[in-house]
């Protein structure tokens, strides 16, 4: 299924949040606990990056930046 125009606009947009927020984990910038103003605490495990990573690539699969290939094979 093709993606209109305003849904790429969107998945472009949130590709790029994900890969910089993916880059702030990565490189230690990024808070692993949040502590909003009513006491809620969020906390990123590493299992969360992985799920990160997974999304960035499903969107860039979604959006034809990268393909799938299987197994290249040697033939003689």
């Amino acid at each position: 299924m093709a993606l209109t125009e305003d849904e790429k606009t969107l998945m472009t947009s949130r590709l790029t949040d994900a890969e910089n927020a993916y880059h702030l984990i990565m490189t230690g910038q990024q808070a692993k606990v949040y502590v909003d103003q009513n006491g809620e605490r969020v906390e990123y495990q590493a299992g969360s990056v992985d799920r990160l990573r997974a999304y960035i690539q499903q969107m860039k699969l979604a959006l034809g930046k990268v393909s799938i290939s299987g197994p290249m094979k040697v033939w003689f």
